[in-house]
């Protein structure tokens, strides 16, 4: 090779070089903006080709693409250096957090892809499977079982004409035999592998005809039915309805004595009436009513750590009650919660000390909730510790309640320590100091 040869081939790949490293800076370049460079308005551009890109998905390889799209927006939004919302703008719509707006948007987004996948056929198994175990952990009357052997039998037709399947089917009274039946239902379904893309006609058909099944067990007579509305029925329980058209009609008179304040007959429905729906509503009532007439029930209900008791009986607000649940304040977090807010709402100071010990859970949450009662209980020796909280959490959510909690106590020195983040890095911690501030 001559020396000219030699020069051009090492100038070419010098060119070679350039060009791939032009090439290289032009993509971070473009980087950024998908990185820590976001702004609210390419995200929320983002979402909406998200969102176009949702309304043409068909399969569920589709929505998974989707998914992927929107946790990649969702971990971006996380890490981008947006604008904080201008408290003194006028229009309402430029003052709101542009941060909030897009997370709600994702969260929209996030909801839209699970409504449109599925259904599938597992989850029609485990419908089944629910059914067989109310079946069989029932005592039913004899009018009870032969409706259930007419919406087995039913059923098991219903899914052998969509399967094109043969299993055996021996429909009797006997809940032994239509527990069997459904365990062959069952088996067909899982055998015939159905995919929710391919199959998806025939897994709504399965879907509507195990909802069917459902709805007639549902409404079958159990034993206890019968014998509850008997004692009902002699304890004048149902001397409020003037028809029974409503269904059930329980429901209609339970109604009826919440609005007439009978807290004796909301406790009677809730004693007798074994069902998950009336027990429902039947707490849903006392919680409104919030009177004292339910406290003994409530508080036997908390010692086995019911949550929806507890929440009644911060409802309620007794200081009765705060030696019966304050010993929960330092339980798994799903219950500390929801004893911490009953305290606050109670608001007896006798609960500061456990209260403020729950200052430094593990749980972010916890710590949060625990600032939030000692905020509603008022007690001034809580101001200490609130305020080495809004000074050292680690976490802005927890600041943000302690700082809130300060300025519901309202004495000179809770406002002057919450005052004194007025530049802080939490938004909420600033909005709180504020509020101090203008005292």
């Amino acid at each position: 090779m001559s020396d000219e040869e030699d020069t051009e081939e090492r100038e070419q790949a010098e060119d070679e070089r350039v060009d791939d490293a032009e090439q290289e800076q032009a993509e971070e370049e473009v980087a950024p903006a998908g990185q820590g460079g976001s702004t609210a308005e390419s995200i929320d551009a983002e979402l909406d080709a998200i969102e176009a890109d949702l309304d043409a998905a068909e399969t569920e390889a589709e929505l998974d693409v989707v998914e992927a799209e929107l946790d990649d927006v969702r971990e971006r939004l996380e890490s981008a250096d947006l604008p904080e919302p201008d408290e003194d703008e006028e229009d309402e719509e430029e003052a709101e957090d542009p941060r909030e707006k897009l997370e709600a948007r994702i969260e929209d987004l996030s909801s839209g892809i699970e409504e449109k996948r599925g259904p599938y056929a597992e989850n029609v198994v485990e419908d089944v499977e629910d059914v067989k175990s109310t079946i069989a952990d029932t005592r039913w009357t004899d009018e009870g079982r032969s409706d259930l052997a007419d919406a087995v039998g039913e059923f098991a037709e219903r899914v052998q004409e969509v399967l094109g399947a043969d299993f055996v089917v021996t429909v009797s009274r006997n809940t032994d035999d239509l527990a069997e039946v459904l365990d062959n239902a069952a088996s067909a379904i899982e055998d015939a592998d159905l995919h929710p893309d391919d199959d998806t006609e025939t897994i709504t058909e399965l879907v509507e005809a195990t909802t069917s099944l459902q709805e007639s067990v549902d409404s079958a007579q159990e034993w206890s039915d019968l014998e509850t509305r008997e004692q009902l029925e002699a304890e004048g329980y149902y001397d409020v309805l003037d028809h029974r058209k409503d269904f059930p009609p329980e429901w209609h008179a339970l109604k009826v004595w919440e609005k007439r304040g009978r807290v004796d007959m909301v406790l009677l429905a809730l004693d007798r009436l074994q069902s998950n729906f009336m027990e429902r509503h039947c707490l849903d009532a006392l919680e409104r009513m919030g009177s004292e007439e339910s406290l003994d029930a409530m508080l036997e209900r908390a010692e086995r750590r019911d949550k929806d008791a507890i929440r009644i009986v911060g409802k309620i607000g007794s200081a009765e009650a705060v030696d019966d649940i304050v010993e929960y304040a330092d339980a798994d977090p799903g219950m500390a919660k929801t004893v911490l807010k009953a305290l606050g709402e109670i608001g007896s100071d006798e609960a500061t000390q456990a209260v403020a010990d729950q200052l430094v859970a593990d749980d972010e949450s916890v710590r949060s909730h625990a600032a939030r009662a000692l905020g509603r209980i008022g007690d001034t020796r809580a101001i200490d510790p609130l305020a080495d909280t809004l000074a050292n959490d680690e976490s802005d959510t927890v600041r943000a309640s302690a700082a809130w909690a300060l300025n519901q106590i309202g004495t000179e020195n809770a406002r002057e320590a919450a005052a004194e983040y007025a530049d802080d890095r939490s938004y909420l911690v600033q909005s709180e100091a504020q509020k101090a501030n203008a005292r």
